[in-house]
């Protein structure tokens, strides 16, 4: 009798042990063989389309190699690449950074760099530094020209009281001198003094804060 496609795949499925989405080479080979065992002696496959099948698994069996051979390359590289990344992170320990956050650590004493980005000129310029509650605790007349621009803050608050260690935040607000709102990024600058891998990323501590890699803008020097 002829077979069918349906009895082919039956066939196929017989011999599977799991299973699958897609056919893969033996997937193929078992068709094959299945469909020579199951072919009608009275209609037997024709040789040219028996070659024909066989130059279908030869290519399937290349792509799949080729695609295995891809797939291994392609994990050495990013092995070798996150390598040489955690070697040339730790060359940061002892260097000044400016990085792309608001959040900073205070320890109690000494000062805290910050730092904001403008425009244009400004015709006013106000940094508000918040504690971990979000409450602010001081606020700053910041430098007006155009790019970036620093400040320190030793922990005092208002009467003489100094801030306690702990974490916190800072905002800028900066005006033109019609009043308008210019848009101002705001960067903490700090020493680099650790790097941790982690499975998500390299992170640098930073004054005792940890930031990921792509929030370091610039190295400063030092060390």
């Amino acid at each position: 009798m002829t077979m069918t496609t349906s009895d082919v795949i039956s066939a196929v499925n017989t011999n599977a042990r799991t299973p699958k989405n897609t056919l893969g080479k033996q997937d193929f080979l078992n068709l094959l063989v299945s469909q020579m065992r199951n072919q009608d002696p009275l209609d037997p496959m024709k040789g040219t389309e028996f070659a024909a099948q066989l130059a279908q698994f030869s290519s399937l069996e290349q792509l799949t190699n080729l695609n295995e051979s891809m797939t291994a390359s392609l994990d050495a590289n990013a092995i070798l690449a996150q390598s040489i990344n955690n070697g040339l992170s730790a060359t940061f320990i002892g260097k000044e950074v400016r990085a792309n956050t608001v959040t900073f650590r205070y320890t109690g004493s000494g000062d805290v760099k910050l730092g904001y980005e403008l425009p244009m000129d400004a015709g006013s310029v106000k940094v508000r530094i918040y504690d971990a509650n979000g409450k602010l605790v001081k606020t700053i007349d910041g430098d007006t020209e155009k790019g970036i621009n620093t400040l320190t803050w030793d922990g005092g608050l208002v009467k003489d009281e100094m801030a306690p260690a702990g974490t916190y935040t800072f905002s800028v607000e900066a005006k033109d001198t019609a009043g308008n709102v210019l848009t101002a990024p705001q960067y903490v600058f700090g020493t680099v003094s650790g790097v941790r891998f982690k499975s998500d990323g390299t992170v640098f501590v930073v004054d005792g804060m940890e930031i990921s890699l792509g929030d370091i803008l610039e190295i400063m020097g030092g060390g």
